[in-house]
């Protein structure tokens, strides 16, 4: 099933930020990141449109700026997935399964960011944004079966979208901390495992999407010392 509420777009502006403002398509909006993200978004100056699959969520979208679109991703078709992301610039990426069972795991995290990834390339949207996890995240942990699967499809999805034509960002967060944010962090290509908070995921992402000329990058992050801003202004210049 898929409802959604018309928008009219206008064309591409200068948001008082300085940014282009974009049509963004934002899958994860309801979650623990997302609904962080989701105000920045909109006060960056995108239009937003956000998938939902419970039809109680879609009022808090609305209020906080963003276009609700009702659907579920086990059930979403690739017909349904063109027919959404036509006209749209951005696609952002930060939901999961969270442990909810293998063929969901591998429909959320694994199938649906490569059918994205594909679909995007098709339709021209040149901007990808995903959430991914830090390659040693639980590896000491002993978590059994279902969890080296979630690690196995992430890894595919990332995978699919590096060999794409996309100026994509794979952000890769450490263990997630359910807290707001601070913006103390540490941002790199490569980085020692740690935690993270959901705030500090959410401000990196805003940060990165606001700064389009670092793409087609892995970046890993974890809570640190460094500012936000700082360490997004030291990925720009090596960019």
């Amino acid at each position: 099933m898929l409802r959604t509420i018309p928008t009219t777009y206008s064309v591409a502006l200068i948001s008082n930020q300085g940014g282009i403002i974009s049509r963004v398509f934002f899958i994860g909006a309801t979650g623990g990141v997302g609904h962080r993200l989701l105000p920045q978004l909109v006060e960056q100056g995108h239009q937003v449109t956000a998938l939902h699959r419970k039809p109680e969520q879609a009022d808090s979208l609305r209020q906080q700026g963003a276009t609700p679109i009702e659907g579920d991703m086990m059930t979403l078709s690739r017909d349904d997935y063109i027919a959404l992301l036509k006209d749209q610039e951005i696609i952002v990426f930060s939901a999961g399964a969270a442990g909810s069972g293998k063929d969901r795991t591998s429909k959320i995290d694994g199938d649906t960011p490569a059918l994205l990834a594909e679909i995007a390339e098709e339709l021209g949207i040149q901007r990808f944004y995903l959430v991914s996890a830090f390659p040693e995240a639980g590896r000491t942990k002993g978590l059994g079966e279902g969890f080296e699967h979630y690690m196995q499809v992430k890894k595919a999805a990332d995978a699919r979208l590096v060999k794409s034509s996309l100026d994509w960002i794979i952000l890769r967060p450490g263990t997630l901390l359910d807290e707001e944010a601070d913006d103390k962090v540490s941002l790199d290509y490569a980085l020692t495992y740690g935690s993270v908070k959901r705030g500090n995921v959410a401000n990196t992402l805003a940060a990165l999407i606001a700064k389009p000329t670092i793409r087609r990058q892995i970046i890993e992050l974890t809570d640190g010392d460094e500012h936000l801003n700082d360490a997004v202004q030291r990925l720009l210049t090596t960019s």
